[in-house]
């Protein structure tokens, strides 16, 4: 599994200690408003369990993040391949930071670790994000770490209830329209649990 560091950020494996504010984020409505409802704690535990099988598995997925000053855990944010069912193909950049983690750039300084390991050491040709069209804030990520978006891709995400987070939007960044991150450390196999 690959641990990935920014000047702030630690993009990690998912630990015990993380479920309780996991669990708390996710039951947190104001976190979940471009989601579909929140969720039970045994949904949370869930979610992180899967998380961490999928970095276990291929070494990178949805990281659990920490500000390394203090070793809080604050939210999560990585690459995944797009769900079945989609009307693309490909890996997704994504991100879910905690109400307090908010308005400090966590999600764009996560989110360009994570894109920047997807073209750099998976070699991917382009990478997306979808959200709800509603959801201004994580497009703003989006533009900020280079994405742009066609909305001609524009799609009723078909995993979303009818209702008004059903519309969703996709923004696409090309392996060759990367901007040059800033000072990062290089993503390092980090050995998993029991390893």
């Amino acid at each position: 599994m690959y641990e990935l560091h920014t000047d702030r950020l630690v993009l990690r494996g998912w630990r015990e200690s993380d479920l309780g504010p996991w669990a708390a984020m996710n039951a947190d409505p104001a976190v979940r408003e471009y989601l579909p409802g929140v969720l039970t704690r045994e949904q949370s535990e869930a979610s992180a369990a899967r998380f961490q099988a999928d970095l276990d598995g291929r070494g990178w997925g949805w990281w659990a993040v920490e500000v390394g000053a203090t070793g809080e855990f604050i939210g999560f944010t990585g690459l995944d391949p797009v769900d079945d069912g989609m009307p693309f193909n490909g890996v997704e950049a994504g991100w879910r930071l905690a109400r307090s983690a908010s308005g400090h750039g966590y999600a764009s300084e996560g989110a360009r670790a994570a894109v920047a390991f997807g073209f750099q050491r998976l070699g991917l040709a382009e990478i997306l994000a979808v959200t709800a069209a509603t959801n201004l804030r994580s497009q703003a990520v989006m533009r900020r770490i280079g994405m742009t978006r066609d909305p001609a891709d524009d799609f009723d995400d078909p995993g979303v209830p009818d209702g008004p987070l059903r519309r969703s939007v996709v923004y696409r960044l090309r392996a060759e329209d990367q901007r040059p991150v800033r000072r990062q450390a290089p993503s390092r196999p980090y050995p998993t649990q029991g390893a």
